[in-house]
Parts: C-alpha cells; sequence; structure tokens
C-alpha cells in the first residue's frame, strides 16, 4: 500500500516480481484522509479476501495496515517499507519525533482545499521543486520530477489524527529501514521497528526503497510470506 504523496503505481516493479513468483497481487489504493478512516476502508476490503494476507505499507501506508488488520485473522504478517508502525493513540506528527530524528517535509508543502474539509484542513503535497531531494533522492530526477507531478496529497489532518490498535502488537513484522530516508527519519524508523518487535533489515536508500532497492524489497515481503 502506498502512502502520502504517491499513488499505487510506485509497487509496480515489486508488484511485478512477486507476480513472476506466483504471489497474487493487489496494489491498494489508500484514501489518505486519515488512519481511522483508512484503515476502516482497508479492513473492510480485505474482508473480500480469501486465505492468507501479507499486508505492504508504505511510508504513511503502514499506519494504514496497522489499523486495518486488526481482528482479521487472515493477515499473517505486516511488512513496512520505511513505514509508520503508529502505537495507539499515537499520530504521524508524534512518530517522527522517535529516537531524536528529524524531517524537513513539514517546511515544503503545499496546502490546496478540498470538498467537506473540516476546519483548518486541506490536501498537502510536497512542493514539487523539492520533491526528488527530499523524496527520491537517488532514482533519476526525472521520474522523480514525475513522481512529483502525479502524487496525490494527503489530509493535513492524517498528521495529527491519533492512530488505533496497532496490529503489529499481535501480527508477526517485517521492518526496511532507509538508511537515507529524508521524509520519516531513519531514527524513527529504528525505533518503530524495534518497538513492534519487526525482523527487520536495513538498506542504503531514500524513503521509495521499492522503487530504488526493489529486489531487496520483494526478498524481504517473500521471507514474510512463509
Amino acid at each position: 500500500m502506498h502512502g502520502a504523496f504517491a499513488d499505487s503505481s510506485g509497487w509496480s516493479l515489486v508488484a511485478t516480481g512477486l507476480q513472476a513468483k506466483g504471489y497474487p497481487v493487489i496494489s491498494f489504493s489508500n484514501p489518505l484522509r486519515g488512519p481511522q478512516y483508512d484503515g476502516e476502508y482497508l479492513r473492510q476490503f480485505l474482508s473480500t479476501i480469501s486465505g492468507p494476507i501479507v499486508l505492504v505499507g508504505h511510508s504513511y501506508g503502514g499506519a494504514v495496515i496497522s489499523n486495518g488488520a486488526t481482528g482479521n485473522p487472515n493477515v499473517k504478517s505486516l511488512v513496512y517499507i520505511a513505514a509508520y508502525a503508529l502505537a495507539e493513540g499515537e499520530s504521524v506528527q508524534a512518530a517522527n519525533a522517535l529516537g531524536g530524528g528529524h524531517t524537513d517535509v513539514i517546511d515544503h508543502l503545499v496546502l490546496r482545499p478540498f470538498p467537506g474539509a473540516t476546519a483548518g484542513d486541506a490536501d498537502a503535497y510536497i512542493d514539487p521543486a523539492f520533491f526528488p531531494q527530499l523524496f527520491a533522492q537517488d532514482i533519476p530526477k526525472s521520474v522523480a520530477q514525475s513522481m512529483a507531478g502525479s502524487q496525490r496529497p494527503g489530509a493535513l489532518a492524517s498528521l495529527v489524527v491519533p492512530s488505533g490498535p496497532a496490529a503489529w502488537e499481535t501480527i508477526p513484522s517485517w521492518y526496511m529501514v532507509a538508511k537515507n530516508d529524508r521524509i520519516i527519519p531513519p531514527e524513527a524508523e529504528r525505533a518503530m521497528a524495534a518497538r513492534a518487535n519487526a525482523t527487520t533489515v536495513e538498506v542504503n536508500s531514500s524513503h521509495v526503497p521499492m522503487i530504488s532497492q526493489p529486489l531487496k524489497v520483494i526478498s524481504l515481503i517473500v521471507d514474510a510470506s512463509k
């Protein structure tokens, strides 16, 4: 599952590789409205799928799988790719401070209104001028610029809304730390991985290892499926 400032196309390399190995893959489209709303959207979607499920989330998508997997016995493992593995009651904004790290992304957001937004809320985009260097500094700049132009915004409120019960408390988890991440501080990623008692690997990657390190992401997902 994709996170904010992205869409499902970011998973195309990993999805193709997994399908070649015989895995059925669905690249879920994340509403990006808030962890509990999006988690419930995912929970209802998962209710239509039979058989064992490996849920994979990138960035904010990790918060959504943490919320949406609770209570579903078909979900056998959770895989976090440079993602938010939030605790109950924790927000994305609070999780960024774990481990003492820092991110500059908040300083480079473009806000736009959307219908039905509550007071103070808006759709948040990363300023395209800063997107390549913040989000995807280790892939070709032309690709990163294309991603900047097609990014899906997340509701600003989703940064501060508290998460619901955490599925990683009861479901085995795997975590990929992106050591050169400029969106989620790597220190925070390590703290969340340790808290979830996740099987953890680290890669030399920007925030998008599923694009810059797809074979390593595929390997981790396959491990989680066994």
